[in-house]
C-alpha cells in the first residue's frame, strides 16, 4: 500500500507529513518506557524482518497481490509506540533505497501504514486481551483478528486522504469499494503472517513479547481431584532460548526471507496498485526521486541475473535496516537512562 509521488496533492501531503512527524514525535517519547536492554535489540530486529516479509507478495486474487504491512505484529512484539517506530524505519529504508513509496508521500505512509495499523491493531489487540482468558493462546487469537482489522483500517485512511488531496477525479465511492474489498483478502494473509510469528516468539520466549506480558500461562497441579495452579514463582520464565540465540534465528530467517525466498514472490500488483490503475488514479503519479538508486526496483543496478540481482536487493535491505532500526532504538534508550534523574529515584531503592 505504498502511495507513490503525485497521487496526492502538495498541501494535503503536507499536512500528512505535520502529522506523520507528530505521531512520530510522540512516539519516541512512548518508547523509552517500552524498551529496556532485552528488548532493544528485538525492535531492530523486528524491522527487518517486516522489510523481509513486506518483499513476499502473496495472491489474494485474480492479478492482484498483497504484502505484509507489518503494524500489528510490531505494536504485539515491541509496543504500539516502538511499532510505529520500526514500520517508519521500514517505510524510510523503502523510500529512499529502493524506490519504493513516494519521498513527497512519505508522510501519508507514515499516517497510513505506521500510524493507523498500529494503533487500531493494538487497540483491538487490547480489547480482545481484556475479554479473552488469560492464557498465551488468547495473545495469538487476539493478533490474528487485530492484523485483520488493522489492513482494512489502513485502506479506509487512504480513501479519507485521496477524498481530501487526490490529483485525479475519481467517484470516491468507487475508490472506497475497491480498495475496502481487496484490503480485506490482504487482512487475512496479514492476520495469518502475525499470529504465526508472535505464536512463534511467545512459545520461546513470552517475557520478550510486549502484548504477552502478564499472561504467562500458569502450570496447575492436581490435589484432591481438583486442579490447582501452581504458584508464579515455581514457573521458570523463557528458559528455553537464549536473545542472542532469538536474535541471532530472527535475523538469519529475515535475511533467507529476502535474499532467497522472495524470488517466488507473486509478481502482480499489489492492492493500491492494483485499485489506481483499475480506476485512474495513478493517471497523477510521478517518476520517483530515488528511482536512480543502484537498488531502485529490489534489485541491485548492472546485475543481470534476476534471482542474484534480487537476492542482493534483499540482503542488503535487511542488513540496511536492522543497522538503522537497532541505532534508533539503542538511541531511544540511550536517551531513557539519562532522563532517569538521581531525584527521579530517590527512596525508590535505586
Amino acid at each position: 500500500m505504498h502511495v507513490p509521488d503525485g497521487f496526492i496533492d502538495a498541501p494535503t501531503s503536507a499536512v500528512a507529513g505535520v502529522v506523520a512527524a507528530g505521531a512520530l514525535a510522540v512516539s519516541l517519547r512512548g518508547a523509552r518506557r517500552e524498551l529496556d536492554e532485552r528488548t532493544a535489540p528485538l525492535a531492530g530486529l523486528v524491522a527487518a524482518f517486516i522489510f523481509a516479509v513486506q518483499m513476499l507478495n502473496f495472491p489474494v486474487a485474480a492479478g492482484t497481490s498483497g504484502h505484509l504491512l507489518g503494524g500489528a505484529l510490531a505494536a504485539i512484539l515491541v509496543g504500539p509506540y516502538t511499532g510505529v517506530l520500526c514500520v517508519s524505519v521500514v517505510l524510510l529504508m523503502q523510500g529512499v533505497l529502493f524506490a519504493d513509496g513516494g519521498l513527497t508521500a512519505l508522510g501519508v505512509n507514515i499516517t497510513d501504514m505506521a500510524v493507523t495499523t498500529t494503533v487500531v491493531a493494538y487497540a483491538v489487540f487490547r480489547a480482545l486481551l481484556s475479554v479473552l482468558p488469560r492464557r498465551r493462546r488468547a495473545v495469538t487469537v487476539a493478533s490474528f483478528v487485530a492484523a485483520l482489522v488493522s489492513v482494512p483500517a489502513a485502506a479506509c485512511v487512504f480513501t479519507l486522504v485521496y477524498a481530501i488531496g487526490g490529483t485525479t477525479d475519481v467517484p470516491i465511492g468507487k475508490v472506497a469499494t475497491a480498495m475496502i474489498g481487496v484490503h480485506v483478502l490482504i487482512g487475512v494473509g496479514e492476520a495469518v503472517i502475525t499470529a504465526l510469528t508472535v505464536s512463534a516468539v511467545v512459545a520461546v520466549r513470552p517475557d520478550l513479547v510486549h502484548g504477552a506480558r502478564g499472561l504467562r500461562q500458569r502450570l496447575k497441579l492436581r490435589v484432591d481431584g481438583e486442579l490447582v495452579d501452581v504458584p508464579a514463582a515455581a514457573e521458570p520464565v523463557a528458559a528455553r532460548t537464549s536473545r542472542r540465540t532469538l536474535w541471532v534465528t530472527g535475523l538469519v530467517t529475515s535475511l533467507v526471507l529476502a535474499g532467497f525466498v522472495s524470488f517466488y514472490a507473486s509478481s502482480s500488483p499489489d492492492g493500491l496498485e492494483k485499485v489506481a490503475h483499475d480506476k485512474g488514479i495513478d493517471a497523477g503519479a510521478r517518476p520517483h526521486t530515488a528511482s536512480g538508486s543502484p537498488l531502485a526496483g529490489y534489485g541491485v543496478k548492472d546485475v543481470a541475473d534476476a534471482r542474484l540481482s534480487g537476492g542482493l536487493a534483499g540482503v542488503i535491505g535487511v542488513g540496511v535496516t536492522v543497522v538503522a532500526g537497532s541505532t534508533v532504538f539503542w538511541a531511544v534508550r540511550r536517551r531513557r537512562g539519562t532522563d532517569v534523574s538521581p531525584a527521579s529515584t530517590a527512596g525508590t531503592g535505586v
